[in-house]
């Protein structure tokens, strides 16, 4: 089974994505799955600039000469494809969309209806493909993911692929401080990997298992107050700093 996945924080395997998203490969390792985890921000993909010319000029290959000609035979051969993400400004961020608006090519210009919807057929019927999103967000809510969700959902359709699940982590920042200082939320790692496990024996993530990695920390009340005490301190750091430079 080839597996896939995008770390798209811009701060890479020091994120607060990647607290969910490694374990979760591990326990893909774990079960056989044969993983590539490629870093977005390392990748120079350049935005769509609606030419159409992957539809009618050069069917099938972009007008750009970029890492996107490594990433498209990966995307083909993948069983499954995970995205790791933070949540920014209610959305995935700009790179990660440029990526999805990039796959382009690997639909026909044509309209067919599928369940009643317009839809572009794909270029290519191989395989079918599972999608799993992993994501962080720095609001303490679980209905700030809301917009992203409906957004790969919706993506997912019209590629054609099987949504099996997400792996949630609402206020994420101070997941990894807990983590750091040994406070008790090792079960949610060991929840992020069992769900690696899980994509590969079962095809999906269980409902538990999901529900395990979005469990509440802290109160609201102690988490608002808590992180404008640090965004507060950081603020007076590099005012001092400023002031003795």
């Amino acid at each position: 089974m080839k597996v896939l996945a995008f770390n798209c924080s811009p701060n890479m395997e020091k994120s607060n994505t990647a607290l969910i998203l490694n374990p979760f490969l591990e326990g893909i390792k774990e079960e056989g799955g044969e993983v590539e985890l490629l870093y977005l921000r390392k990748l120079k993909v350049n935005p769509c600039l609606g030419e159409f010319a992957c539809w009618f000029k050069t069917p099938g290959k972009c007008i750009h000469e970029d890492d996107m000609e490594l990433i498209y035979p990966k995307l083909k051969e993948a069983d499954i494809i995970i995205f790791g993400t933070p949540v920014y400004i209610d959305g995935m961020p700009g790179p990660m969309k440029n990526l999805f608006d990039r796959m382009l090519p690997l639909a026909e210009p044509y309209i067919e209806l599928r369940d009643g919807h317009c839809r572009h057929p794909p270029r290519e019927t191989g395989k079918s493909k599972k999608f799993v999103l992993v994501a962080n967000c720095g609001f303490w809510e679980m209905d700030n993911f809301t917009p992203l969700l409906v957004h790969v959902h919706a993506i997912c359709r019209n590629f054609g692929w099987e949504f099996a699940g997400s792996l949630l982590r609402p206020h994420g920042g101070v997941f990894g401080y807990m983590l750091r200082k040994g406070y008790p939320v090792q079960d949610i790692v060991e929840a992020a990997r069992k769900a690696g496990r899980e994509i590969v024996k079962y095809g999906k993530i269980m409902e538990e298992t999901q529900k395990t990695v979005s469990r509440e920390l802290i109160s609201l009340e102690d988490y608002v107050k808590i992180l404008n005490q640090l965004f507060e301190r950081t603020i007076q750091k590099y005012s001092g700093e400023k002031v003795n430079g």
